[in-house]
């Protein structure tokens, strides 16, 4: 997305990228933490990687710098030109509140409802013109509501109600504790009426982007976005 890559967006430049805020330490939103704290600085972030999220991120980020200590000595100490600072992390662990502000964002955590992972976490993005909260793994939560009032964008996950349906009774007790449903996100986005929904993180389970568009339109009438990889939301 950077133009050193053909996209349009500087900001997102690899060496830039300093900050980052977890949900949940689920592996399918961390398995690519290694990649955000060790390319970067290959590619010459020359400043720590500023962690925040649950309980267990830093050694989780420690353990990672251990899994890779022999290509990090080998980067520091061979011809390839290496910073001996860009692959460390700064790591903050969460609880609910305002984790973050700087003069252009403040970020708020905020528990959500993940099944029996309590340390499962939303965020709520504060700028000058802007007002974003992005939902982390959830099922429907009362807590996140709190959060929700007068937004510009909702980044909610959501899973397919149609699909839903070929799931095994096993599965669908777990999903149905862990995360929201086309239909029931078309009643939360009616109830916070944000000016623009954004599904994401969807579990299609073989139903189509249709599908999940009529659901939530059966009772949000306001605009609706389904998320695709490097979309930009203005």
């Amino acid at each position: 997305m950077s133009p050193a890559w053909g996209g349009d967006l500087p900001q997102l430049q690899v060496s830039k990228l300093q900050y980052a805020f977890l949900t949940h330490i689920h592996s399918d939103h961390s398995a690519g933490l290694a990649d955000l704290i060790l390319t970067p600085w290959v590619m010459g972030r020359d400043t720590e990687l500023k962690l925040f999220g649950p309980k267990g991120l830093k050694a989780m980020s420690k353990g990672i710098i251990s899994a890779y200590e022999l290509d990090i000595l080998y980067r520091l100490n061979g011809t390839q030109p290496a910073n001996p600072t860009g692959y460390k992390t700064i790591v903050k662990e969460i609880d609910e509140g305002v984790i973050f502000k700087d003069d252009h964002v403040e970020v708020t955590a905020f528990y959500n409802d993940h099944g029996g992972l309590r340390n499962s976490f939303g965020y709520l993005f504060k700028t000058k013109d802007k007002k974003i909260l992005f939902s982390g793994d959830t099922s429907l939560s009362n807590n996140l509501i709190k959060h929700g009032n007068d937004l510009d964008i909702l980044v909610h996950e959501v899973y397919s109600s149609e699909g839903f349906k070929t799931k095994t009774d096993d599965w669908k007790i777990y999903h149905k504790e862990h995360h929201t449903s086309s239909i029931e996100l078309g009643l939360i986005a009616k109830d916070l009426k944000p000016k623009k929904l954004v599904a994401s993180h969807i579990l299609f389970w073989g139903a189509s982007e249709e599908s999940i568009y009529k659901d939530i339109r059966k009772n949000f009438e306001g605009e609706v976005i389904i998320a695709n990889d490097l979309l930009v939301i203005d």
